[in-house]
């Protein structure tokens, strides 16, 4: 590295040599160069001004004339010109790298916040399922109970109907039964209505009006039971 920076100075002062020579035309690209050079080595602003003042010294410039030492001030300038632009693009990438850092700290927020919404998201959407499958087993229950309850009211039902099926048949047997009596009472004195009246017509209208309560009490027997289906 020394070595270089040795060679770098030597190319320097031959540069400013002939660059001060009169009637010179190369112009200030030796000197761009040569800043080029400096920069690819490292060499920084401070540096590069020794090296011009030592320049200055071996041409034997230090006390030479003023337009001279402008022209070699000029050529110093042209040469210190890369390092100046790799400073300023050294530091527009320090800015440039600020504000990525910043938008990078911004997006990193706004992620940490969009998971940590996606995090509540998950463990709603949990609950929400927990929910619905503690619902699912509530209305199953609910449903086999219904069908139980439902099973309950069919066998009640055909209890009560087949109880007043029973019903109906009690009150038919009772009344078969007791109309069948009262018709074999009216057939036992109109027997014996016949039996009398060929011997005893006095007793005829006392026999006639019991045969008349008999068929009064057989016809209510029957509006009794009539009325006793009606409330079946």
């Amino acid at each position: 590295m020394k070595q270089k920076l040795i060679r770098l100075s030597q190319r320097y002062v031959t540069a400013l040599r002939t660059h001060l020579q009169p009637g010179a035309r190369a112009g200030l690209r030796p000197a761009m160069e040569l800043g080029r050079q400096a920069v690819t080595l490292g060499v920084e602003t401070l540096e590069l001004a020794r090296m011009h003042e030592r320049a200055l010294t071996t041409l034997d410039l230090a006390d030479g004339k003023t337009g001279r030492l402008k022209q070699a001030e000029i050529f110093f300038t042209e040469a210190l010109t890369p390092i100046v632009e790799t400073h300023r693009a050294a530091r527009q990438s320090r800015t440039d790298l600020t504000r990525l850092k910043e938008t990078l700290s911004r997006r990193t927020a706004e992620l940490a916040t969009t998971n940590l919404q996606l995090k509540r998201g998950v463990i709603r959407r949990k609950s929400v399922e927990a929910a619905l499958k503690k619902s699912g087993v509530h209305y199953t229950k609910l449903l086999k109970d219904s069908l139980h309850l439902q099973e309950g009211l069919r066998q009640l039902t055909h209890q009560v109907l087949a109880a007043q099926e029973d019903g109906r048949k009690k009150i038919s047997l009772e009344l078969r039964d007791e109309v069948a009596q009262t018709l074999l009472g009216i057939n036992v004195r109109l027997l014996s209505l016949k039996q009398e009246s060929q011997v005893n017509t006095k007793g005829l209208k006392s026999e006639i009006i019991s045969t008349q309560r008999l068929v009064a009490k057989s016809a209510s027997s029957v509006r009794r039971v009539a009325r006793e289906f009606r409330k079946i």
